[in-house]
This record gives structure tokens, C-alpha cells and sequence, in this order.
């Protein structure tokens, strides 16, 4: 399958051509950028390796949608869900998480109005 054609690097004023949305100059230079400005300064340290090992064992041990499979349908899980939020006070502990796939994610994340 032939591949798409390069396109201009979204960085205003460069020339170079790329199949990603930068160069690889400019996207270290946007991935940094977002890092200092955007990106919330405590994030690590709510959400480093400890917490990738959780995820991934809870994930492993409930490889299902929990929302999905109260109303009937078998979705594998994408997210694992923080019932109570970290930044309110709650914990990693697997009475405080839920696997859901992207879509359940983004509908509670929606309702609550936090995204």
C-alpha cells in the first residue's frame, strides 16, 4: 500500500516536509512547550511509575468495561478510572478505581465536567 504524501511541518515559517503533525525538531520543541505550560507541575508525583504498575495490574485483573458490562456489552479496557479523584482526596486503592474503554471515560469525565 503506497504511503501518503509528506506534508509542511505545522511549525510557523518551516519548510521542511514530514508524515507527523512537526519535524522532529519542532515536535521536541512542542512536546516541551506543553510540558512548561499546559501540563499540570504535580503530575508525577500523582501519577509516576508506581502508578503504571496499579493501572497495569488492575487492568489486568478486571480486562473488561465495568460500565459496558452493566448494560450488556463485552468491551475490552483502555482506561482505569479514578472514582474519587486524586485531586480531591482520593487514593489508588482498587475500591477507589473502575476500568472503562475511552468511550465510558470520556462520558463521565463529560458528565462531571472536568474535561
Amino acid at each position: 500500500m503506497p504511503r501518503s504524501p509528506k506534508k509542511p511541518c505545522a511549525y510557523p515559517g518551516c519548510p521542511r516536509l514530514t508524515d507527523r503533525r512537526f519535524c522532529q525538531e519542532h515536535e521536541k520543541l512542542d512536546r516541551d512547550r506543553y510540558n512548561k505550560y499546559e501540563r499540570s507541575p504535580d503530575v508525577n508525583r500523582k501519577y509516576g511509575r508506581a502508578w503504571k504498575r496499579i493501572r497495569d495490574r488492575y487492568a489486568a485483573a478486571h480486562p473488561l468495561c465495568e460500565q459496558c458490562l452493566k448494560e450488556g456489552r463485552l468491551t475490552s479496557v483502555e482506561e482505569v478510572h479514578h472514582i474519587l479523584p486524586i485531586s480531591q482526596g482520593g487514593t489508588h486503592d482498587a475500591s477507589n478505581l473502575m476500568s472503562l474503554c475511552q468511550s465510558c471515560h470520556t462520558k463521565i469525565h463529560h458528565e462531571l465536567g472536568d474535561r
